[in-house]
């Protein structure tokens, strides 16, 4: 039976785990942290979480630090730790310890532009040496009983396109399902996803194929399935500071209804257990300064946006963090901040959806 919507809304499968809703967060760097999955969890409902890309060589070296980045709870599952690295040995090593933490699924990270990624052969970089990709994928394979998945580019850049191909490779090598990243690694999040290479490479294989790039509204999840025929759809910067996306997304693919905007208390309730909970793993001091950048995308579109913004980059403490909104909110109600100055990030690619 068709939804309202122009798709028909289906889980897919990954070996043996059902995806359902088959809208999935994106991995990203430095956000998709535990106190983040479990948030998004809560509100947004999606099928599956990623963690952070997680080092292997600092797995391998025994980093206390990045075994703290699992911070895998029973409220998360199904999850994939996206695990980066060029060395199948290693690579197979560090599986091993992620099933221990807690993952249902294994998935690697083939689509990291970021230089100090790269130049260790790990990330965007493995497109460009298919064969070692292979041997990470099988070695990877033989080591866990969990399923393995790939997320990558549309390849190193416009003269080298790696989508196709490269998937075929891959899932002869073991891959359980794909997601792209409709850009090259050149590109990083500049210009626009193309999601033709989506189809292409939904077409190219038989595992299940994840979508991802230039999703802003639930309409678009909507029109990328169409166009390209992909099994589900990956939401990444776009939920940073906004977690609803992904409950409208799941909310408008199966009923064609447009959920209302949280408020502006509601919005604040949540950057705050955000922060609250993170400092349950870093520490008060440290997750208030590590979400210096994030929290202020939980009041985009709000007036008052300057002093919002620089309050909460000289914060401390969560009181602080929590006083700079009070105070907000009382300007917005009393109509001393107007709407021309509202909230618009300063950077909109400081953080790397992979």
């Amino acid at each position: 039976m068709l939804s309202p919507t122009n798709i028909q809304l289906q889980p897919y499968k990954i070996g043996s785990i059902v995806i359902d809703p088959p809208v999935v967060l994106a991995p990203m760097a430095d956000v998709t942290n535990g106190a983040f999955r479990r948030l998004v969890k809560r509100i947004g409902g999606p099928g599956l979480l990623v963690t952070e890309l997680i080092s292997t060589m600092a797995l391998h070296h025994k980093s206390a630090r990045t075994m703290t980045m699992f911070d895998i709870t029973d409220d998360q599952h199904p999850i994939a730790v996206q695990l980066f690295g060029a060395d199948p040995e290693i690579m197979a090593e560090a599986a091993k310890i992620a099933v221990d933490e807690g993952a249902d699924i294994i998935d690697i990270n083939m689509g990291c532009w970021v230089p100090k990624v790269c130049k260790t052969g790990g990330g965007a970089a493995m497109m460009n040496d298919e064969a070692t990709a292979c041997r990470v994928v099988e070695a990877i394979v033989a080591a866990v009983e969990v399923p393995v998945t790939v997320k990558t580019r549309a390849g190193w850049d416009y003269g080298h396109l790696a989508t196709a191909g490269l998937a075929r490779k891959l899932e002869e090598s073991g891959a359980s399902a794909f997601a792209l990243h409709a850009r090259y690694a050149v590109q990083g999040h500049t210009g626009n996803a193309d999601w033709n290479l989506i189809a292409q490479i939904k077409q190219a294989v038989s595992r299940p194929v994840v979508g991802n790039g230039d999703i802003k509204q639930p309409q678009d999840a909507e029109r990328m399935m169409l166009e390209t025929g992909c099994d589900g759809v990956m939401i990444g910067r776009s939920a940073i500071g906004n977690p609803w996306i992904i409950r409208d997304t799941v909310h408008y693919l199966r009923t064609g209804e447009i959920l209302p905007a949280p408020g502006f208390d509601e919005r604040v309730e949540t950057a705050l257990s955000h922060v609250c909970d993170l400092a349950n793993t870093l520490g008060e001091d440290c997750a208030v300064r590590h979400l210096r950048g994030q929290l202020p995308h939980y009041i985009r579109g709000y007036p008052g946006a300057s002093r919002i913004r620089d309050g909460i980059h000289s914060a401390c403490t969560i009181l602080e963090v929590e006083a700079v909104f009070r105070h907000a909110r009382t300007r917005i109600l009393s109509g001393e901040d107007q709407t021309d100055d509202v909230y618009s990030p300063r950077n909109p690619i400081e953080y790397a959806a992979f």
